[in-house]
């Protein structure tokens, strides 16, 4: 009696896996079962580093708020609360490309942060 190999609904599984895997070096690309290992891994991965990619960019941004905060004599902190005290809603994204690609705006938000400070 042949053994049973579950017709094409595995098949099918098995391809989805090995799709997944395309580019994948060596067996990772082509055995099923260190494909899965590997599938498993990366998906795993970009769970992960979906959330910490938000993460990284606010990291980013406060660096960058911060270096253009200082070149006009004011911590990043003072500049936040100013601007919260200011009622300016503007966020860390929009300051950071501010500071670098308008620095002379960027130095009239800091002026009215300052004066909310005062």
């Amino acid at each position: 009696m042949p053994r049973v190999t579950r017709g094409f609904k595995a098949r099918r599984r098995r391809n989805k896996v090995l799709k997944l895997a395309k580019g994948f070096r060596g067996g990772k690309s082509r055995l099923y079962k260190t494909a899965t290992e590997a599938v498993d891994r990366a998906l795993n991965y970009a769970f992960r580093d979906r959330r910490a990619k938000k993460r990284d960019f606010r990291r980013l941004w406060i660096a960058r708020i911060n270096a253009g905060a200082h070149m006009n004599d004011m911590s990043y902190s003072k500049l936040i609360g100013g601007l919260k005290k200011a009622n300016i809603d503007l966020d860390r994204k929009v300051l950071a490309n501010m500071a670098i690609l308008d620095a002379g705006a960027f130095s009239k938000v800091v002026q009215m942060a300052k004066e909310a400070n005062a």
